[in-house]
């Protein structure tokens, strides 16, 4: 595996996002949010490269106190990526209990499935097509119908 390579973290305050290139064809992501210099959320995203895929992601989020809209955020940083945009499929893994996450992976996804695993809710849902969704780049508004944080 080569060595992270930092990308634009100026270019969306509050989100950070690194990639990894692991053995062919695969590509590994992290993805983080930060609130007033803390991390508070996380992704994991391993993408095949080419269109077509799926695209498997962990989501995790800290302890305590978290700024609503900040777990939204993630999920639309990650949907966002354009390795991500080129899946046909999302594999995602989400604490039990993590609302906000999962609201807007059905917010943004297609037929989603969930179930329990152990403390984990895991996701399985179809991406749609970039042209169909017409969301690439902008941010679903939340479940109060707020949009996200600036810089998150």
């Amino acid at each position: 595996m080569s060595t992270a390579k930092k990308l634009a973290p100026e270019a969306v305050p509050g989100i950070r996002s690194w990639r990894h290139r692991m053995a062919e064809p695969d590509m590994r992501q992290r993805v983080e949010v930060s609130d007033d210099d803390r991390t508070v959320a996380t992704a994991e995203v391993t993408t095949s490269e080419g269109s077509g895929g799926t695209a498997r992601v962990s989501l995790r989020a800290e302890p305590g106190h978290i700024t609503p809209g900040r777990r939204a955020s993630l999920v639309d940083a990650v949907l966002d990526l354009p390795e991500v945009q080129q899946s046909a499929r999302v594999e995602a893994a989400l604490r039990l209990g993590d609302g906000e996450s999962l609201h807007r992976l059905q917010q943004r996804c297609e037929d989603v499935s969930t179930r329990p695993a152990g403390w984990s809710a895991l996701v399985d849902a179809n991406l749609p097509p970039a042209e169909r969704a017409g969301r690439a780049g902008q941010h679903v508004p939340d479940s109060a119908g707020k949009e996200p944080l600036p810089g998150a």
